[in-house]
């Protein structure tokens, strides 16, 4: 989800799929904005090598697929919730990338902000960090094909897979992030521009000095709230009790989100079942969900 442990939505935890970064535990994450305003720009599009490269090659030399680090040098290192792996990318996600990547993928690179109404047709926008390899998103997507999913992640071989299932079931309606979510919402994603915020199963990061590493922390809601429009929906899950606690805690401290519960939610019919999660109960753990709504307040300056 190495130390790019994301799982939300997927069947990943510590060997599937890297989560998005968590922002430094003493050094908040700030919301300032590039002046930019112009659409994110397409990549190209040709042949993609299956075969994993070499340490220290790119994995997509001609650009035709995600980029191995998209931010570079021009944004500042923090702590992350996660470590791009380098995995094999199989010969179906590999075709994938190649014909999907230019119009359906985004590296995020920090430079410019991104016009979601355009990439996404005019559909309401939810932006889910962290997704593996993308069946329980595909499903979603499939399940409301009104609702535009913006999937962020750092794991090559989920990206092809997820854009796999996408054009393989016509849904138009997934777009493919890749790179640091943070970077993604604070330099790229406008004021009050997402639909919803879907964070499931991240590394719990259950050792105490690994605390910091984890993506829920009040930094990092706070920055996500403001680019949520109000009733925006913020949807956790984890089945690590120690991280719920710490959840439910961080998304009751942000004055502008309320709990739609008293405490953890039930799960909500629209998530699916993963086979993680179903592993995870098989062994007597307890799903958390959480549900908190964007209060409907007035625009508030960025932060």
């Amino acid at each position: 989800m190495s130390e790019n442990h994301a799982t939300p939505a997927s069947d990943a935890r510590a060997s599937d799929a890297p989560e998005a970064s968590a922002p430094e535990a003493d050094a908040p994450a700030a919301a300032s904005q590039t002046s930019a305003a112009q659409e994110a720009p397409a990549l190209g599009a040709t042949a993609v090598s299956a075969a994993t490269p070499r340490r220290g090659e790119p994995m997509f030399p001609d650009g035709t697929g995600p980029a191995a680090d998209p931010a570079g040098s021009h944004h500042e290192r923090r702590i992350r919730s996660f470590q791009p792996r380098r995995s094999r990318v199989s010969p179906s996600q590999a075709d994938a990338l190649r014909r999907r990547w230019a119009t359906w993928g985004l590296d995020i690179d920090g430079l410019s902000r991104i016009d979601l109404d355009a990439f996404f047709d005019g559909r309401p926008v939810v932006l889910e960090i962290g997704f593996g390899m993308g069946e329980a998103t595909a499903q979603m997507a499939a399940a409301d094909p009104d609702t535009g999913i913006l999937a962020c992640d750092v794991h090559t071989p989920g990206q092809g897979n997820l854009l796999g299932l996408a054009e393989r079931n016509g849904l138009s309606n997934i777009r493919v992030a890749n790179g640091d979510a943070i970077i993604l919402l604070r330099e790229m994603l406008a004021p009050a521009s997402l639909a919803g915020l879907r964070v499931y199963f991240p590394d719990p990061w259950p050792k105490k000095r690994h605390h910091k590493r984890r993506l829920i922390q009040p930094e990092f809601i706070a920055l996500a709230a403001t680019r949520l429009a109000p009733g925006a929906l913020v949807h956790c899950a984890t089945d690590w009790e120690p991280y719920a606690e710490q959840m439910l805690e961080v998304l009751s401290a942000e004055p502008t989100l309320e709990n739609l519960h008293p405490g953890f939610a039930p799960r909500p019919d629209f998530r699916p079942l993963t086979k993680f999660e179903g592993q995870g109960l098989d062994k007597g753990h307890i799903v958390h969900d959480l549900l908190f709504r964007r209060r409907d307040t007035e625009a508030e300056p960025p932060r």
